[in-house]
């Protein structure tokens, strides 16, 4: 803060007739001292320092930040992988329970009454039936095709082997029970009489 120079009114002086003025001045504060350069230097040094020391900091918790996150979005996937995979396993089980169900209509329709009341009886149960299957193929339930392919273990339990003059050794005969798949998973493999 600069301080306001004072002066004095002029005073006049009996011996001269010519008036005279006396200023008088306050001497300025004291003089700021002179920073050395060593000492601008090691400020300068100091402070480039810390900034390398935070921005060391910065990166550290950028980089575990990012971890962190990559380590959240993993987590996530592999919960809705294994909710998936829950969820075709235990809707697997429940419709798995519905395929003896198919069998024994399969079965009652193969046997099922000529006459005029028995077809009219017969018909209802293939209306069942063909309902139950359109049921099972909207939930995804595939039936696995096996008569003239090549015998697959994943796909097919063989049940029997046999010679059979038209087909290849390895090749399915006949499909004595019915597979089904879900997805990639088998519900149950198809039971087959295989070629010798």
């Amino acid at each position: 803060m600069k301080e306001k120079k004072k002066t004095s009114a002029p005073t006049i002086h009996p011996q001269d007739e010519s008036p005279q003025v006396e200023t008088t001045a306050e001497a300025p504060a004291a003089e700021t001292p002179e920073v050395k350069a060593e000492d601008l230097q090691a400020v300068i040094d100091g402070l480039k320092s810390e900034l390398v020391e935070a921005q060391a900091k910065a990166d550290e918790y950028l980089d575990g930040w990012q971890r962190s996150r990559a380590e959240f979005a993993n987590f996530r996937k592999r919960v809705e992988r294994d909710q998936a995979v829950a969820n075709q396993a235990a809707t697997g089980n429940i419709l798995k329970r519905f395929l003896d169900v198919v069998d024994d209509l399969d079965r009652a329709l193969k046997n099922s009454p000529k006459n005029e009341e028995g077809a009219n009886w017969a018909g209802g149960i293939e209306l069942i039936y063909r309902k139950l299957l359109t049921s099972l193929e909207n939930e995804g339930v595939q039936v696995i095709q096996a008569e003239g392919q090549t015998f697959d273990p994943s796909l097919h339990e063989a049940i029997s082997q046999e010679d059979h003059p038209d087909l290849e050794s390895g090749q399915v005969i006949a499909t004595v029970q019915q597979g089904y798949i879900l997805g990639e998973r088998v519900l149950r493999p198809a039971r087959v009489r295989v070629a010798r």
